[in-house]
C-alpha cells in the first residue's frame, strides 16, 4: 500500500533518473515518441482520477516534493496571476489530458497545445528524434492532435476551475490546420479559439512552428495583422501571444516586436525549434542513417540555448520594457532560465530540458532563481527581468 512508503525517502529526481536515466543516455532503444505517449497516458489517467485516495495521495507527494512556493516569484503579467515564472512549453500535452495536474511538479503555468481546428494525424513516423549526448531532441511531428472540439472535450471532463481561478495558469496553443489554406487561416484559428476561449487563460498563435507547410509565412505582418484582426472579433478574446521562430533575421524580429507592441498583443513567446543545425549537420541520426543536415525538423534542446537569449534581448530592445516576454528553447539549468530573465523574459518555458533532466528541474531552478534574487538584492522576480544582472 501507497501508506507504507516513508516520505522521507519519497525523491521524484532519484526514482527518474532510476527509470530513465540509461534510457535518455542514448539515441536509440524505446523509441521518443511511444515513451512520450505512454508517460502522457499515465498522466491523463492521474488527472481524471486525481480525487482518487491512492491517486491524490501519490499527486500531493509530488507537490510536497516538486513545489516551491515563495511571494518574491509571484507576478501578474498580462492580467494572469503566476505563482512562480516557469512553465511547460507547448508540445508535450498536445490535447491536454493532463491539464489539472501540471501544478503537481511545480510549474506556476502550462501550456497546453498546439491545437488545430481539424484534427490531424501528423508527419509520418519517425518524427521525433533523442539526440542524447548533445541533450537535444529533432521533431517533425506535424500538429498530430485531436482537434480543438476533442480537448474542450478532454479539459471539461477534468472539471477543471475556471480561468483565474486554478491552481496554475493554462495557456493553449492553436496552429493552424494543415488542410486549410493561408488565405482562410483566420478563419482556422478562430474556429479553434471560439470554442476554447472560455477554458484559456491565454492563447497562443503558433505561426513558426517549420513542420507545417507555409505556416511560418503568418510571421509576415500583413498575414498576422489580417489573423489578429479575426480573432478579436469574437466575444471575450483571452490575452493573445505569438510565439516565433528564431531562424528570423533582425529585421524580423524588430518588426514583430514592434507589430506585437503596436497592436498590443499580450506578449511574444521566443523561440520555437529551429531549422538550423547549430554545427550538428554532420551528425548521423542511428534511427534513419542520414546526417541531420538533410533531415527535415526542427531542433529543441540544450544547442538553441544562445540564440534563444540573442531573440529575447533583440525583442526587449526593440518593443521596450512594456511587452511582456516568454523565454523558451535551451533552458535546462537555474543559470539558463536566470540568463533568459535578466535578458527581458518575465516568463521561462520547460519542455527537454525537463525531459532529459527529470522533474527536479522545476524546483531546482525556483531555488537558483530565488538564490540570485537574495544576491542582486532584489525584492522579487520581476525585478530582474531584463536587468542583465549575472548569475553570479
Amino acid at each position: 500500500m501507497a501508506k507504507n512508503f516513508k516520505v522521507k525517502n519519497f525523491s521524484t529526481g532519484t526514482i527518474y533518473k532510476l527509470f530513465f536515466e540509461s534510457i535518455l543516455a542514448k539515441d536509440e532503444g524505446l523509441d521518443a515518441e511511444q515513451l512520450t505517449q505512454v508517460a502522457l497516458t499515465t498522466l491523463g489517467q492521474a488527472s481524471q482520477h486525481r480525487k482518487w485516495p491512492g491517486i491524490n495521495w501519490l499527486l500531493a507527494k509530488l507537490a510536497m516534493d516538486l513545489q516551491r512556493h515563495d511571494v518574491r516569484l509571484k507576478q501578474k503579467v498580462f492580467g494572469c496571476n503566476f505563482d512562480n515564472p516557469i512553465g511547460l512549453a507547448a508540445g508535450l500535452d498536445k490535447n491536454g489530458v493532463a491539464a489539472a495536474i501540471w501544478d503537481v511538479f511545480g510549474f506556476g503555468f502550462a501550456e497546453l497545445g498546439t491545437v488545430t481546428w481539424h484534427a490531424q494525424k501528423g508527419n509520418p513516423r519517425p518524427r521525433l528524434f533523442r539526440l542524447a549526448t548533445e541533450k537535444a531532441a529533432l521533431n517533425r511531428m506535424g500538429f498530430n492532435n485531436n482537434g480543438a472540439e476533442v480537448m474542450k472535450r478532454t479539459l471539461e471532463q477534468q472539471e477543471l476551475q475556471k480561468p483565474g481561478q486554478r491552481n496554475t495558469v493554462l495557456g493553449i496553443n492553436l496552429g493552424k490546420s494543415k488542410v486549410t489554406s493561408l488565405l482562410e487561416a483566420p478563419n482556422d484559428y478562430a474556429s479553434s479559439l471560439k470554442v476554447l476561449s472560455p477554458l484559456a487563460d491565454y492563447v497562443v498563435l503558433n505561426v513558426s512552428s517549420p513542420n507545417t507547410p507555409g505556416l511560418r509565412d503568418l510571421q509576415n505582418s500583413k498575414q498576422l495583422f489580417r489573423l489578429v484582426e479575426r480573432l478579436r472579433e469574437l466575444k471575450s478574446c483571452p490575452p493573445l501571444l505569438i510565439k516565433i521562430a528564431p531562424d528570423l533575421d533582425n529585421k524580423a524580429i524588430d518588426d514583430l516586436a514592434k507589430f506585437a507592441y503596436a497592436e498590443r498583443l499580450a506578449g511574444l513567446i521566443a523561440v520555437n525549434t529551429s531549422l538550423d543545425r547549430f554545427g550538428l549537420e554532420k551528425r548521423i541520426l542511428p534511427q534513419t542513417g542520414l546526417p541531420i543536415g538533410e533531415e527535415a525538423g526542427g531542433l529543441s534542446g540544450a544547442p538553441l540555448r544562445k540564440r534563444g537569449v540573442e531573440v529575447i534581448k533583440r525583442l526587449r530592445h526593440a518593443a521596450g520594457p512594456e511587452l511582456p516576454l516568454i523565454g523558451v528553447g535551451g533552458i535546462d539549468s537555474p543559470e539558463a532560465a536566470w540568463e533568459r530573465i535578466s535578458a527581458g523574459a518575465s516568463l521561462i518555458q520547460l519542455y527537454t530540458g525537463w525531459i532529459f533532466h527529470g522533474p527536479d528541474l522545476v524546483p531546482r531552478i525556483l531555488e537558483g532563481i530565488l538564490s540570485q534574487l537574495n544576491r542582486h538584492k532584489f525584492t522579487n522576480v520581476a525585478e530582474a527581468v531584463g536587468s542583465g544582472a549575472p548569475w553570479i
